[in-house]
C-alpha cells in the first residue's frame, strides 16, 4: 500500500497545483469579461470581483475533468522522467495493479467532489444571476414552476398581473385553465380573470371563454361577466418565459428528481434536466477514466523519448473526450439519443479504453 499511497499523494498534489493555476486564470478572464459587460454601468471593482467570484465555481466545475487529466499527466511524465516507472516494474509491481487502489480513491473522492461542488455551483449561479440583473436594471424572474403549476408575472403602467395555470404547452405560451390576478398600485387585487385557454400573442394574451370578476364591486360574483374572447395586453415574450425558468445548473442535484416530476406534471419537457441529472451521476466515472487514461498515455520508458509527443497526445485526447462529452449532452437534451446512453456511454467507454491502454502498456 506504500506505493499506492504515494501515487494518491502525487495525484492529489498535482490536482491542487493545476487547480490553483486554472482558478487564477478563470478569475482574471472573468473579471475582464464582467468589466466589458458592465462598461455602461457605474459599478465598483469590488462588485466586479464579487460577480467573478460567484461565476468561478461553475467555470471550474465544467473544466474539472480536464484539470484532473492534466494533473495525472504531470504525474505520469514525472514518473517517466525520474525512471520511477522502471523501478516500480523492477520490484515486480505491475502498473495496472498499482493504480487499482488510487482509481477507487479517485472514484470516491469524485463522488464527494460532486456532492460538495454541485450545491455550491447551484447557489453561486442563482446569486450571480440575481446580482447581475440588479446591476443591469433588468427585471427579475417572470416565471416559476412549482407543485401548484406554472406562475407568471407581468407589469404595466398601472400595476402588475400574476398568472397561474396548472398545465401549459411546452414553451409556456399556451395555458390551460389560467387565472389572471390584476394588482393596481395600493388597491391590491382589483380584478380576477379565469380563462379556459390563454395563448400568448405578440403584445397580448388571447383568452378564450373568460369569466371576469371586479373585486372592487360590493358583490364580485353577482357582477361577474362572461366573454367568449378577451385580449389582455402584455410585454412578455416566449423568450422571457423560457429564460426565466430555473436554469438547470441552478438546481442542486438532490432537488432535480422532484423538479423533473413537477416540470413534467406542468406539461413541460424535462429532457435537459434529466440529462443534467445523469451527467452529474456519471461524472465520477468520467473523472476516474480520465485519470487512468492520462497515466496510461504519459507513462513510458525514458530511453524511448518522445515525452513531448506523449504529452501532446494526452492533451489532445483530453480535449477530444471533453468535446465528445458536450456533444453527447447536446444529443441527449435534444432527444436524438437516449439520455442514459448520452450520459453514461462516454464515461464507461473512457474507463474501458484507459484499462485497455494500461494493459497494453504492461504487455509492452
Amino acid at each position: 500500500m506504500i506505493l499506492e499511497r504515494y501515487l494518491m499523494r502525487r495525484v492529489a498534489g498535482s490536482f491542487l497545483m493545476v487547480s490553483g493555476i486554472f482558478l487564477s486564470m478563470l478569475l482574471l478572464l472573468d473579471m475582464v469579461e464582467q468589466m466589458r459587460r458592465l462598461a455602461g454601468q457605474s459599478v465598483s471593482f469590488g462588485q466586479v470581483l464579487r460577480l467573478s467570484a460567484l461565476n468561478l465555481p461553475e467555470g471550474f466545475y465544467e473544466i474539472a475533468p480536464l484539470v484532473l487529466m492534466l494533473a495525472a499527466m504531470w504525474v505520469g511524465l514525472g514518473w517517466s522522467r525520474t525512471s520511477e516507472f522502471v523501478v516500480i516494474r523492477a520490484t515486480g509491481k505491475s502498473v495496472p495493479r498499482l493504480v487499482v487502489v488510487p482509481a477507487l480513491a479517485v472514484l470516491v473522492a469524485s463522488m464527494g467532489f460532486v456532492a460538495v461542488m454541485n450545491p455550491l455551483v447551484a447557489g453561486a449561479s442563482r446569486e450571480y444571476s440575481r446580482a447581475l440583473a440588479v446591476m443591469q436594471d433588468q427585471p427579475g424572474t417572470v416565471a416559476t414552476i412549482s407543485t401548484q403549476g406554472l406562475w407568471l408575472r407581468q407589469a404595466d403602467a398601472q400595476g402588475q398581473t400574476v398568472i397561474h395555470a396548472m398545465t401549459a404547452e411546452a414553451t409556456g405560451t399556451i395555458l390551460q385553465n389560467a387565472t389572471f390576478l390584476v394588482f393596481h398600485g395600493t388597491d391590491g387585487v382589483t380584478r380576477r380573470l379565469h380563462a379556459e385557454r390563454a395563448v400568448l400573442r405578440p403584445g397580448l394574451w388571447q383568452l378564450d371563454r373568460v369569466k371576469l370578476w371586479d373585486l372592487s364591486a360590493p358583490n364580485p360574483e353577482h357582477a361577474a361577466e362572461f366573454r367568449d374572447r378577451l385580449d389582455v395586453p402584455t410585454d412578455l415574450t416566449p423568450e422571457q418565459i423560457r429564460d426565466s425558468f430555473a436554469q438547470v445548473r441552478a438546481i442542486p442535484l438532490q432537488q432535480l428528481p422532484a423538479f423533473i416530476a413537477t416540470l413534467e406534471r406542468a406539461g413541460f419537457s424535462a429532457l435537459e434536466h434529466r440529462m443534467r441529472l445523469n451527467m452529474e451521476l456519471a461524472l465520477p466515472v468520467m473523472l476516474t477514466g480520465l485519470m487512468l487514461l492520462a497515466l496510461a498515455l504519459s507513462i513510458h520508458h525514458m530511453r524511448a523519448g518522445s515525452a513531448g509527443v506523449r504529452a501532446l497526445i494526452t492533451i489532445l485526447a483530453g480535449f477530444a473526450l471533453f468535446f465528445l462529452r458536450n456533444f453527447a449532452q447536446v444529443l441527449g437534451e435534444s432527444g436524438q439519443i437516449p439520455v442514459s446512453l448520452a450520459a453514461w456511454g462516454l464515461p464507461v467507454a473512457t474507463l474501458l479504453m484507459a484499462i485497455g491502454v494500461m494493459l497494453n502498456l504492461e504487455e509492452g
